[in-house]
């Protein structure tokens, strides 16, 4: 976290339309929309209020730091009942260890030790293309070649030589592999080295790498490319992993078109499109989207059935007339944990315990604000429910200074450039345009940063390591 900025100026006048934390927060930011975090306002506006004074349920959000901490911890707890279950309780199982092919382990997290079974390499091999020779030189050569993926060849006698492919087997007896660049033959078709050989020259001996049974890697190994290549060197055909999280997401709104323009009030779901893949590139397996609109009953089914691991909501998370989400998870019996988040766009995201094995994520309707609620609570939950590690933190200085909120945390789209992180303007919680064109998210403390001020990054998947899957 960085130390916080000079502090905002002075307060702006309140209205119905721009609480006065919001008119403080962005009263000198560009191109910043005036309007809510993403959830229903009820008729009529916000209740009037003093000039400083705080909105009413402001006290029950908590800090942002604090609210990733608590889902983290949310997973943690989820993954212990899991190794503890049992053929009794099924939603358990699911986060019992897996085997999977190596075709489908990428991204995923280690259960079990990689174990050799195999040396490697397991036989004796040349290491370059050239001729295996006996004995010292000149070498009489003969007319066949060794190749690899060939049987045994025969032994060689001191003065013969062979030609030999790299990662072929090495005949017996050989004393060095000369390399086709170190070596010439005379008019007789004697081969002689041009440099000088030693013992064992470019030869990989059987179990130079491992032998059967070493350690390779260890539980918590991250499956990367390199993981599936030396797995598949040191004899697997699948790995045994921590399961990869499952999550359903849940469309709330009435007034949300899936085609064409924006139309008499209607608005393109922008959600929709956006959080399946996002989720994907976070580690989860999106096993279902389904369109709820501004439906209680619908809404209640829907969480009741699902079996994922995570059900993310939008929309609906504040008190007004259709918001519904807060209503429903109540009669659910759920354990709400986090009820609105000290951080802009986003505040009031919330994380609940909706079933022993599962937790709902509600992010606010509008699209910024949608992306700070999966990156605040999705994010750190579907990581520890992976077993992945926490990215290290780091931090770049700002090429410009940013408007900080008088007591929440700002989340704002940034390019890296160089040594530095460039804040992008369009970063209002209904605006996409910024994020789009980001590389990360800058966290910004209350107070503001000032230019070349250092701010901790949030880099964003695809940054990082491509669409699709996630590795930090």
């Amino acid at each position: 976290m960085t130390a916080s900025g000079t502090p905002a100026g002075a307060p702006a006048a309140d209205t119905d339309d721009l609480d006065v934390e919001e008119a403080l927060a962005l009263v000198r930011e560009p191109h910043r929309e005036p309007q809510d975090d993403g959830a229903a306002r009820s008729p009529g506006g916000p209740a009037a209020r003093q000039p400083g004074e705080r909105p009413a349920g402001h006290h029950s959000a908590i800090p942002w730091p604090h609210a990733r901490e608590i889902a983290a911890r949310a997973a943690r707890s989820v993954r212990a009942h899991g190794r503890q279950s049992t053929a009794d309780s099924p939603a358990g199982d699911r986060r019992a260890p897996v085997s999977v092919p190596l075709g489908d382990a990428l991204g995923l997290v280690l259960a079990a030790p990689l174990d050799a079974l195999t040396d490697l390499p397991s036989f004796d091999t040349s290491a370059m293309d050239g001729w295996a020779v006996a004995g010292p030189g000149p070498w009489q050569v003969r007319e066949e070649g060794v190749l690899a993926g060939h049987a045994q060849p025969e032994p060689l006698t001191d003065g013969t030589a062979v030609r030999i492919a790299t990662g072929a087997r090495v005949p017996a007896d050989t004393t060095a592999v000369l390399r086709t660049e170190h070596g010439r033959t005379d008019a007789q078709g004697r081969l002689h080295p041009t440099r000088e050989m030693f013992h064992g020259q470019d030869i990989r001996p059987r179990g130079q790498e491992c032998r059967t049974g070493d350690q390779l890697l260890p539980v918590g190994t991250l499956v990367t490319p390199a993981v599936l290549g030396l797995a598949a060197a040191a004899g697997y055909d699948s790995v045994t992993v921590v399961p990869r999280p499952s999550a359903e997401v849940l469309i709330l709104g009435d007034e949300l078109l899936t085609e064409g323009l924006p139309h008499d009030g209607l608005i393109r779901d922008a959600l929709g499109p956006m959080l399946p893949p996002w989720l994907r590139a976070l580690g989860a397996d999106v096993v279902a989207v389904r369109r709820i609109g501004d439906d209680a009953r619908a809404l209640r089914k829907a969480v009741t059935a699902s079996r994922a691991d995570l059900v993310i909501t939008t929309g609906g998370t504040a008190a007004g007339p259709v918001d519904h989400v807060h209503p429903v998870l109540e009669r659910l019996g759920a354990e709400l944990l986090v009820d609105g988040v000290k951080v802009r766009p986003g505040h009031p995201m919330l994380l609940a315990r909706t079933k022993e094995h599962q937790h709902l994520v509600g992010l606010p309707g509008n699209p910024l604000a949608a992306v700070s609620g999966l990156l605040t609570l999705a994010e750190p939950l579907l990581r520890t429910l992976a077993a992945r590690p926490a990215p290290e933190p780091y931090t770049l200085p700002l090429k410009e200074a940013v408007q900080g909120h008088p007591y929440d945390t700002r989340l704002i789209p940034v390019v890296l450039r160089g040594d530095h992180a460039v804040p992008l303007h369009y970063n209002g919680p209904a605006m996409l345009r910024g994020i789009a064109a980001a590389d990360a998210l800058a966290v910004v403390p209350p107070g503001g940063a000032r230019q070349g001020e250092e701010a901790e990054l949030l880099d964003l998947p695809w940054a990082t390591a491509g669409i699709g899957v996630c590795f930090t």
